[in-house]
């Protein structure tokens, strides 16, 4: 069976002339090979396709295949994620992960509270700055937590994201308009301990796959899981743990009501983050989570719970498949 791989490779973007945070949602030739490796050795095809446009290039040229692995992050817009999706949409191909809808929500953070919050999921208090007079308006309790409302890979989120009175929020907020030409989202800060929950399959059968601890060390930077603390040598930074029990198992019912309100598909990640009452609240979704060995924080929760890294692109295909039963394996 034929499985073409869709991907934004890091390496191209950077012979373009893109910067390191730029490019930093985008995938490595290791994260690539080593999808296409469990693939093959689940004894599938693989096949690699790349960015969205070479993909529409071969759907136009009437290559088809029986499914799609869709790891592409896109480039433009604030539906990238969901771009080729659609493609694939209207071309009948099924596709890994998150449909058309459930990207494009989420990667507007502010858009996807107000889903998870709809659903009864909580969620830190939010406002949403459009532009720099918005600040005026901000009537949320200090200290506030402020990032881009459309990036990944802790893009924007620095040492001055935590903001303790006005002024300070006009300074950020006014940085992070100019850098990222987006909205801002502002968030009631949550002062507690921080989880990264990892979960595989679809709707009732979706299920926690470990959760981890970001727990600060020395050098870690600012008050969030940021940019700075997620590059290359972070180990002086944070260190990676296996969440106690008590607050695994109460981080992991917030996720999964999360991931099954946003109809979230396959497997992914979901962030947390504790109240000053030790509560867990959702922060935000990774639908289409980095899947580096020994590196990602989804692979590093599979280690963790003794599970290969072709088990879980196993466990992901497992419920590609059952979602679509009229691909028959032989």
């Amino acid at each position: 069976m034929r499985i073409g791989v869709t991907y934004d490779l890091k390496s191209d973007y950077l012979a373009q002339g893109w910067s390191e945070e730029d490019a930093a949602e985008f995938d490595s030739e290791v994260t690539i090979a080593a999808i296409c490796d469990a693939l093959a050795g689940l004894g599938l095809e693989p096949v690699r396709i790349g960015p969205v446009k070479r993909l529409a290039e071969k759907l136009v040229a009437g290559m088809h295949w029986d499914g799609v692995f869709n790891f592409c992050e896109g480039v433009k817009g604030v539906g990238r994620e969901a771009q080729v999706p659609a493609l694939l949409d209207a071309y009948d191909i099924p596709y890994v992960f998150s449909d058309t809808l459930t990207l494009a929500v989420s990667l507007d953070k502010a858009m996807c509270k107000r889903i998870v919050r709809d659903a009864g999921v909580p969620t830190p208090d939010f406002a949403v700055i459009e532009t720099l007079a918005d600040c005026a308006k901000i009537d949320l309790p200090y200290p506030l937590f402020l990032k881009p409302v459309a990036e990944g890979s802790g893009k924007g989120v620095d040492r001055n994201s935590r903001v303790w009175e006005p002024a300070a929020l006009k300074a950020t907020a006014a940085n992070l308009l100019k850098r990222f030409r987006q909205p801002v989202l502002v968030e009631t800060f949550l002062p507690g301990r921080e989880f990264t929950v990892g979960i595989t399959g679809t709707g009732a059968e979706a299920e926690i796959l470990g959760v981890t601890e970001i727990v600060q060390l020395g050098g870690f930077v600012g008050a969030g899981y940021g940019y700075e603390n997620k590059l290359e040598g972070w180990e002086d930074k944070l260190e990676i743990a296996v969440a106690p029990p008590e607050y695994a198992a109460a981080s992991g019912e917030v996720a999964l009501a999360a991931w099954r309100a946003l109809r979230c598909r396959d497997g992914g990640r979901i962030d947390v983050r504790c109240d000053a009452s030790d509560q867990p609240q959702f922060i935000e979704v990774n639908p289409l989570a980095g899947l580096r060995p020994e590196h990602s924080d989804l692979c590093l929760i599979a280690e963790f719970a003794g599970i290969t890294y072709q088990e879980l692109i196993g466990r992901i295909m497992a419920s590609f498949f059952k979602r679509n039963p009229q691909l028959k394996r032989s």
